[in-house]
């Protein structure tokens, strides 16, 4: 199996983002991985050992992805016996020309704990914390957007992604079996009916999931699975919610959804 290493003088994060990209593209199987905090001589020497070893043990050059800011240790890893591609290198030069300014290299600087981005996401991720799963009710006003549906559709994570990449304030609520035989929206969501927006999930994934977690119940029975989906999705086309279907998506595409489509802010930068 052919090996990528994803390697950056700061948290890597930006390597592996760009790198798996374009890996994504070729059905093949990778061996991944990722060496972040390569930030001195010492440390660039080890990391080019490690790579010349699986170049000489598989006998295929791996791919490096980097991203380094200092010459010094990106030009040892540039001599590893390896296929390099340093990102940087690569779009700075023509930003360059475009801006008529030079850049000016600056480790973590894409990552850094000082962004006033920062701020917005603890606080974002501590209000997905305290408005999960209908925990609490009364602090919506401040949500910058309500998830609903049924257990298991993907709330959960998909409320914490978004608080923890973009600073995004998710609250999130779920639609139980209680619900279901006059399923309509509670007086607490429908005064705040614009922040709505649903996931579904087909019942077969949700039955999947739910056995899961509570085998041979009426829970993760298919049947209440089918029930539950049918009702919650008649009350999106009634109420005129946005939904998606998580089924085919990871959270990370659930969560680009859900902010293209309901046009919210990123305080990601």
């Amino acid at each position: 199996m052919r090996t990528a290493f994803y390697i950056s003088d700061g948290t890597a994060i930006t390597s592996e983002v760009f790198g798996h990209a374009l890996l994504s593209l070729f059905p093949i199987e990778f061996e991944h991985v990722t060496i972040p905090f390569v930030e001195t001589v010492d440390k660039a020497l080890e990391v080019k050992k490690q790579i010349n070893l699986v170049s000489k043990q598989s006998g295929e050059k791996p791919f490096v992805f980097h991203t380094f800011v200092k010459p010094e240790t990106r030009e040892i890893i540039d001599s590893s016996d390896a296929v390099i591609y340093n990102f940087l290198e690569h779009f700075v030069s023509p930003v360059e020309q475009e801006l008529g300014i030079p850049a000016k290299p600056k480790s973590h600087r894409t990552h850094s704990i000082h962004e006033n981005s920062y701020d917005y996401r603890i606080d974002a991720v501590n209000f997905a914390l305290a408005n999960d799963d209908g925990s609490k009710v009364t602090d919506y006003e401040h949500a910058d957007v309500i998830l609903v549906g049924v257990s298991r559709s993907g709330k959960t994570p998909s409320s914490l992604y978004l608080a923890l990449q973009y600073g995004i304030k998710a609250a999130n609520y779920p639609f139980t079996d209680d619900d279901m035989d006059e399923l309509k929206l509670p007086p607490f969501l429908a005064k705040h009916k614009k922040k709505l927006f649903g996931l579904t999930i087909d019942p077969e994934r949700l039955h999947d999931i739910r056995d899961g977690r509570r085998a041979n119940s009426k829970y993760s029975s298919l049947r209440q699975c089918r029930m539950e989906i049918r009702e919650v999705e008649k009350l999106y086309k009634k109420e005129r919610i946005n939904y998606i279907n998580t089924t085919a998506f990871s959270v990370e595409e659930i969560s680009a959804k859900i902010i293209a489509d309901a046009g919210l802010h990123r305080y990601k930068y």
